[in-house]
């Protein structure tokens, strides 16, 4: 009875050893839903990609973005409110942003480009340009 009593205490600890094991390793691999395609077939994505800015949760990600000359940079508004892209020199302005709409400026000049939102002025960036 005792023999028994160990080889299923043994197979438990086994068990519980293995099922660790696979919890630890399933926790180190990246997020099945970032390859999982979104609208119009294209991978979700959670952060902006090249000379992209997205305006999220009120503020401009990424607050500060370098570049060089010639670039083009495109601001998608992910809020569900207006927001604007707008130069603090007067340089560029998007007019009001919707929901899920973009703009696009670009960079043609080296110099460090400050930007806010009319609605928002406490939303702040900049784009710095090599």
């Amino acid at each position: 009875m005792k023999k028994l009593i160990d080889s299923k205490s043994s197979y438990l600890i086994t068990l519980i050893f293995l099922l660790s094991i696979i919890s630890t390793s399933n926790s180190c691999t990246k997020d099945a839903a970032d390859d999982t395609p979104g609208p119009g077939g294209k991978p979700n994505v959670t952060v902006p990609g090249a000379n992209e800015v997205w305006i999220q949760g009120t503020s401009f990600t990424p607050e500060t973005i370098t570049v060089i000359a010639g670039t083009t940079i495109t601001w998608t508004n992910k809020d569900g409110i207006i927001h604007t892209v707008t130069s603090s020199t007067e340089l560029f302005d998007s007019g009001n942003i919707a929901s899920n709409g973009t703009y696009s400026f670009k960079f043609n000049t080296a110099g460090s480009f400050p930007y806010f939102c009319k609605v928002h002025p406490t939303m702040t960036a900049k784009v710095v340009v090599n």
